[in-house]
């Protein structure tokens, strides 16, 4: 018998805290084997105090690295019998500034890990989800993916990066019956937002503040359906759809909004 016991099972990568945590103990609240990869070893060890060694596998992760990846794989594979149910590509960095002021490195290493990193996550896994009926690939994208935001340039073209892929995927994997998906979050109250982001953060609206235990209630509800793109807060559905109609009002609009 297998660790996971014949439960449903998440490999979430990004696990350690924000959105994954929350993510990983909703899920294993609901019963289901919970994989939790993250290059933080001290927040997965955390984690898995909290959710109990039989209910989960933790391993450390850079999804950088395909060699890793495939290590991790081979790990929940073994723990689940060869199942996983879904695949949560979360892991993600961001830096914050004008993008001829920022090293080409650090740009570069967001590209890595937010979009290489999704890459390795989705070939790697590919042949555990084929096996699973019904399984689901889902990836957190962004709200900078739905218009280019200033300050955030590359991280903002990542993003646009795994929507497309999410797009194109979700056609070609019908032929395996797997589903791909993605949630596109707003500010969320995670490690990642700078503090004076969230204290000037508005009140109401889409650019408000939301916790992350939303994101994983989304991560929960996608698997139960055939949506394709999530938004969190659901009013970022309108910026998604003002940036195909007036790219040029929306630009306008957030340049004057951060003073550029």
């Amino acid at each position: 018998m297998t660790q996971a016991m014949g439960r449903q099972s998440i490999f979430i990568t990004g696990a350690a805290s924000g959105m994954g945590r929350e993510t990983a103990r909703l899920f294993s609240q609901q019963g289901w084997f919970v994989g939790a990869f993250d290059v933080d070893r001290a927040g997965l060890e955390a984690l898995q105090t909290e959710l109990g060694a039989d209910n989960c596998l933790v391993h450390a992760l850079d999804v950088s690295d395909k060699g890793q990846f495939e290590a991790a794989i081979a790990a929940f594979s073994t723990a689940t019998g060869g199942r996983m149910d879904i695949l949560f590509n979360n892991a993600g960095i961001a830096m914050r500034g004008f993008f001829d002021e920022m090293p080409l490195e650090d740009q570069l290493r967001m590209i890595q890990v937010n979009l290489v990193g999704v890459l390795n996550g989705i070939y790697t896994a590919l042949p555990l989800l084929k096996a699973t009926p019904n399984a689901l690939c889902f990836t957190t994208s962004s709200s900078s993916a739905t218009m280019g935001m200033p300050l955030i340039a590359v991280y903002a073209a990542t993003k646009h990066a795994v929507k497309g892929l999410t797009e194109a995927l979700s056609n070609e994997f019908r032929r395996f019956d797997v589903r791909c998906a993605d949630v596109l979050p707003g500010l969320i109250r995670t490690g990642m937002p700078a503090e004076d982001m969230l204290a000037s953060a508005p009140p109401k609206g889409p650019f408000r503040v939301i916790e992350a235990i939303e994101v994983a209630r989304t991560v929960w509800e996608a698997y139960q359906s055939e949506t394709l793109h999530w938004f969190v807060p659901s009013e970022l559905a309108d910026l998604d759809k003002a940036a195909g109609n007036t790219p040029e009002q929306l630009r306008d609009k957030l340049g004057a909004h951060m003073k550029i």
